[in-house]
């Protein structure tokens, strides 16, 4: 099976590679809506674009089983650091299976020549799934136990949105995963909210309508405004200290 598969991953970047992986989480648990590592070739595709492995790496011993193993590490990853933003607790069980996977060796890394000449990393054999299951477990482990690192840990305010970040934004005011996505989806629901509740607001603004078109020769309607102090901050750079061995 060839690294990259058919099937992208539309890999979410969080700031951390164990983050990451939670980030792949359909809505609703491993099989819910949105699911992005449901099979062998998204895992592949996933481990290619988290860095994990070096682009186009060979991964034929990717299987069912290691998508299963990837879901439960991700599973104990999301409790832990959900509990750390009180949302809820963690099973009892989850620290100490996270602690067994982070105990395994990782995928040992050398130096080759590139084809111009240069230095670049490759991994001195195909890794196995309990060497990447390491490097993420591993990265978990050092957020959870770096309190500075973990006070930037928020979770995405977009109504359906279960995201993990890391929030690096000035000020710490970053409020969505992405400015784009569910925070220009919580802006568009605010100014239709406000439309509606407006004297003469009319009820078809929110009835799912089509938008309306830019006329000829005339300006592109208006995005929806954000209010003051509800700025959404650029995208923070990563933020990996310890993770993917390809960043």
């Amino acid at each position: 099976m060839a690294a990259g598969g058919g099937a992208r991953a539309r890999r979410f970047d969080a700031g951390r590679v164990c983050l990451d992986l939670v980030g792949t989480e359909g809505v609703g648990g491993a099989h819910g809506s949105g699911e992005l590592l449901a099979d062998a070739d998204q895992l592949v595709c996933w481990l290619t674009e988290a860095r994990l492995v070096p682009p186009g790496a060979a991964l034929p011993a990717v299987d069912e089983g290691w998508v299963a193993r990837f879901h439960e590490l991700r599973s104990c990853v999301s409790s832990l650091m959900v509990a750390q933003l009180g949302a809820s607790s963690s099973p009892s069980d989850a620290l100490d299976r996270l602690n067994t996977l982070a105990a395994g060796a990782p995928p040992s890394p050398r130096a080759v020549r590139g084809a111009d000449g240069s230095l670049v990393r490759a991994l001195s054999s195909a890794p196995d799934c309990a060497g990447l299951l390491a490097v993420v477990a591993r990265d978990a482990v050092d957020l959870l136990t770096d309190s500075v690192a973990l006070a930037a840990l928020r979770r995405c305010q977009g109504e359906t949105c279960h995201r993990l970040y890391l929030d690096t934004s000035r000020g710490g005011r970053r409020r969505w995963c992405s400015g784009d996505a569910c925070g220009n989806r919580a802006r568009v629901a605010r100014h239709r909210r406000r439309s509606l509740e407006a004297p003469g607001g009319r009820a078809g603004e929110d009835s799912g309508a089509p938008a309306r078109t830019t006329p000829a020769g005339g300006d592109p309607p208006a995005r929806a405004r954000t209010a003051p102090g509800e700025e959404d901050p650029p995208d923070p750079g990563r933020q990996v200290r310890s993770g993917p061995p390809f960043a």
